[in-house]
Formats: C-alpha cells, sequence, structure tokens
C-alpha cells in the first residue's frame, strides 16, 4: 500500500471530484463548523500538554526564537514577488503576509503523518501555531503601506487578534491547559479520537474547494506557481534549521518546518481584506490555496521529515 496518510487520499479524491466537475460538494456552513473543530482540537490539545510541562516559563524563549525567525518568509517572500514576479506592491505584501503566516490544516496533517509513523513530538507546539499566525500579518501591512501613511491600527489589530483562528485557538489553548488532562477527559473522545475521522471530511472539501482556485492563477502564470513551491521549501530548511537549534525532536523539528513551509489561508485573507484592500485576492488564495497547500500535503511533509532525519543523522 502507498506511504500516503488516507487523509492526503481523501483531500486527492476532492481534488479528482473538482476536476471532473462532479456535484460532489461540502456545504459552507459545514466546512465552517469542521474548522472550528479542528481549531478547537489542536488547540485543546497544546492546551493539556503545556499543563503537564514543569516550567511553562522555559518556553517563552524558544517560542520568541521561533516567531522572530518566522519574519523572515514574508521578508524573502516580497522582494521575490516585486522584482522578479513584476507583481504591484499591495499584492506583493498581502502574498507575502499569507506565506508569512500559518495554516492550521496543513499542521493538522502533519501531526497525523507522524502518528501514523509512531514518530513522537513537542504537543506544544500548537503554542507556536497560535503565536505564528499573526506577525507575517502586520510585516505585509508595512510592506504595502509603510509606517505613517494612514493605517488604520486599531481596526486591524482587532481583526487580527479576534479572528476565528487566533481566538478559538488561544480559549481553547488556555481551557486545556487550566483543566488539564484530567479535568478535560470528558472532551478526549470527540476532539481526540474522532480528529482523524473529522479531518478526512475537511479534506474532501478542501479537494474540491483546491480545484477551484486553479483558474485563479492564470493571470499570474507559471511564476507563482513556481513561488508557491520554491518558498516553502526554502522557509521548510529555516524551520528545520531552526528546530535542530532549539533540542526539538525529529517529529517536532518536521512540524516546526511544515510551519514555516505552509500558507495561511484563513486568518491571512480576512486580515489584508482589511489592512490592503487594494491587493487581488485571486493571486493570494490561488498560491496558497491552489500550489502551496496540495504540495505539502503531496510531496511536501514527506520531504521536511526526510531533511530532519538527514540533519540529525549528519549531527550525530
Amino acid at each position: 500500500m502507498t506511504g500516503l496518510d488516507p487523509v492526503v487520499g481523501f483531500f486527492a479524491l476532492g481534488l479528482a471530484a473538482g476536476f471532473l466537475r462532479s456535484d460532489l460538494k461540502l456545504s459552507g456552513g459545514l466546512m465552517d463548523t469542521l474548522s472550528l473543530y479542528l481549531l478547537v482540537a489542536i488547540g485543546l490539545k497544546g492546551g493539556m500538554e503545556l499543563a503537564l510541562v514543569a516550567e511553562p516559563g522555559a518556553l517563552l524563549l524558544p517560542i520568541a526564537i521561533a516567531v522572530l525567525m518566522s519574519a523572515g518568509t514574508p521578508l524573502l517572500a516580497y522582494p521575490a514577488l516585486r522584482f522578479l514576479g513584476g507583481l504591484r506592491r499591495p499584492d506583493a505584501a498581502s502574498i507575502a503576509a499569507h506565506y508569512g503566516s500559518v495554516s492550521v490544516v496543513t499542521f493538522a496533517v502533519g501531526t497525523t503523518y507522524l502518528s501514523g509513523r509512531g514518530i513522537g513530538y513537542e504537543n506544544y507546539l500548537s503554542v507556536l501555531l497560535v503565536f505564528l499566525e499573526f506577525p507575517a500579518l502586520i510585516i505585509g501591512v508595512l510592506l504595502a503601506k509603510g509606517i505613517g501613511q494612514g493605517t488604520d491600527w486599531r481596526r486591524l489589530a482587532h481583526e487580527v487578534f479576534t479572528g476565528k483562528a487566533i481566538v478559538l485557538l488561544v480559549g481553547s489553548l488556555a481551557i486545556g491547559w487550566l483543566w488539564g488532562k484530567d479535568g478535560a477527559s470528558a472532551l478526549t473522545l470527540f476532539y481526540g479520537d474522532l480528529f482523524k475521522g473529522f479531518l478526512t471530511l475537511f479534506m474532501l472539501g478542501m479537494g474540491v474547494i483546491t480545484a477551484a482556485r486553479f483558474a485563479d492563477l492564470r493571470s499570474a502564470g507559471a511564476f507563482l506557481i513556481g513561488f508557491g513551491i520554491v518558498v516553502p521549501v526554502i522557509s521548510a530548511v529555516g524551520g528545520v534549521l531552526i528546530g535542530w537549534w532549539l533540542g526539538l525532536s525529529i517529529g517536532g523539528a518536521t512540524l516546526l518546518a511544515t510551519l514555516y513551509a505552509s500558507a495561511s489561508y484563513i486568518a491571512a485573507p480576512a486580515a489584508m481584506r482589511i489592512a490592503i484592500p487594494d491587493a487581488n485576492p485571486a493571486l493570494s488564495m490561488g498560491a496558497s490555496l491552489g500550489v502551496t497547500f496540495p504540495f505539502n500535503l503531496l510531496l511536501g511533509i514527506p520531504l521536511y521529515h526526510a531533511m530532519v532525519e538527514y540533519l540529525y543523522r549528519a549531527a550525530g
């Protein structure tokens, strides 16, 4: 049998259905419900594991380092999009923000990939997931407009920090941390044992949506398609090196690389719609959802895992 996780198989099924113009689709309401479920499940699991950490304050430095280094992705992406791709400043800044932020679903698939192979990882990485969501969004606004050019920072901050992704991740993380594994044990069946089943339904719907997004790339051509593959791989290399430097396990470094390589299509589009209204959302969503998302699922995550294993073997 194939080494791919069956979750990826459901994504491929949805992708095929979309290209074949099947009437298969998941309603918007169901997709929203499934995305809320994934956000809560990931945050809750991270909070439960965080409750087991003897000194949570010890995580502050690795979190700060990982978040600081993640700023390299939008700063690398912007000049490539602007000067090599010839995109307008608002479009280049918006796409850079999408690629500097992270994808919760890609992270979820990464955890199932590792679990299916019996590879452990630091469960508090979901804490990193929360903090990696928003710095790139601020950087994207700075790249598009600069400081002092009429940016409504209050409105932007409200959009970024009160968006559903951040609220649910932070809130469920706090609940898991406060109640711990024992206190929240009644939720384990629904948010733990059933997680992969709900993820397969979500991936089926994402496959159909991704197929529809391929048309959005026509105006940008081959450059944006290549960008959607090359930049995630470069970002993943940074994640691998930082994970190794921070002393993460092989699984933990793989997940960090996966986070760095992912591109947001939940928090970033909402924030960019308010902050950079002149940007064309078809370009950012077409690249992140039409290219990077399927690339990471089908090839990227196994590649990042192989990169981590190679580095850790070489380093002894």
